[in-house]
């Protein structure tokens, strides 16, 4: 049995990796989600409650860009792909900045200034929903075998692993 690369950087550097690409952000997104819901469904447009979701998107989408900047510049390009569950795992993973990204620059007033508090409410939550959709994505692609795809073992190159972190 092979892995992704999505899994192999979750195994590699135990727990470190873990805690950085998936603990953390994950946490953080749960948080989100959970606030999300009440001033979502309070139409909370101050308070605490609020507040908090609004850091916790402030954070979240930096930490994100962070780990996004990191792959994309030092691991993303050193990969030698294990087939299409491989892309669509890391493909999914590192898309979850646009909108990770795009709920800190909305919390900051940087996109989306001229929207009513509903409209961009209604905004942060598309966002967050999109997250989550290439988040699990990510996830069960990431946790198939890439030979189930039709990835060749056999490839040169193709045991190679991540030697980064």
């Amino acid at each position: 049995m092979s892995m992704t690369h999505y899994m192999e950087l979750l195994a590699v550097n135990q727990p470190w990796n873990l805690i950085i690409y998936m603990v953390i952000p994950v946490a953080l997104a749960e948080a989100l989600v959970a606030t999300e819901f009440f001033v979502v469904f309070h139409q909370l447009k101050s308070g605490a409650l609020r507040t908090v979701n609004k850091w916790l998107g402030i954070i979240l989408g930096f930490y994100f860009l962070g780990i996004f900047l990191q792959l994309d510049f030092s691991v993303v390009p050193h990969i030698d792909w294990r087939g299409p569950a491989d892309i669509v795992a890391v493909g999914s993973y590192l898309a979850g900045v646009v909108p990770l990204f795009g709920i800190a620059l909305l919390e900051l007033g940087i996109i989306a200034s001229g929207k009513t508090d509903e409209e961009k409410m209604k905004l942060h939550f598309i966002l967050l929903t999109v997250f989550l959709i290439v988040a699990h994505v990510a996830m069960v692609f990431g946790m198939l075998d890439p030979q189930l795809m039709g990835w060749n073992t056999t490839h040169p190159g193709s045991q190679h692993m991540m030697n980064h972190q």
